[in-house]
């Protein structure tokens, strides 16, 4: 099987999750913009998790364009990815809510690391499919941001009993990270 089943797959469980994530927002009570206030910290910890989902989603398409064949292990994988990632409007909405308190924070730092790890276990089966000389082991590389992000969600997670803002801040600091596109598979793909 090729990967363009498991990217359609993919694609929809992942609007499926943006869809919920947007639906966790409510509207203001009252006519005026002071009314907005009060959604300040649901609407910002929805925006990082779009970001979030959003970085996911595109490398996740740059990576399924280097595989040439599905295994069943290819697709595992790839459920346990989706799996994490499907966590992530309840972690929203939850620190949204509670956006200073240390448990949200803390939640919230092991989906965004276990996703990490998740994406990080695909890739890996990904690259043992192909084979050592696969298109996707060359770009990977030495993967300086795949391999900080998890530790940063690490710290994140202890920081966040201490002060839940600072925790936030660390995901931030992941994601803005994340924002720099990644060329690497794009550029190998087009060399090819």
């Amino acid at each position: 099987m090729n990967s363009t089943r498991l990217e359609a797959f993919s694609d929809g469980v992942i609007a499926i999750i943006i869809t919920i994530m947007v639906l966790d927002l409510k509207v203001p009570h009252g006519e005026t913009v002071d009314a907005l206030a009060p959604l300040i910290p649901n609407f910002l910890s929805y925006v990082l998790s779009f970001i979030y989902v959003g970085i996911y989603w595109n490398n996740h398409h740059h990576m399924l364009h280097t595989c040439e064949k599905v295994t069943g292990g290819i697709l595992w994988a790839n459920l346990h990815f989706l799996f994490w990632l499907s966590l992530f409007p309840v972690t929203t909405a939850w620190i949204g809510e509670n956006h200073l308190a240390a448990a949200p924070a803390a939640l919230y730092g092991v989906v965004l690391l276990m996703a990490a790890v998740a994406y990080r276990i695909l890739q890996q089966v990904m690259i043992a499919v192909q084979g050592p000389d696969s298109l996707l082991k060359k770009a990977v590389g030495r993967d300086w941001k795949g391999k900080a992000s998890p530790i940063v969600y690490s710290i994140g997670t202890a920081v966040a009993f201490r002060s839940a803002p600072l925790a936030q801040g660390l995901y931030l600091l992941v994601a803005l990270l994340w924002l720099v596109p990644d060329r690497r598979i794009e550029s190998l793909l087009v060399r090819e």
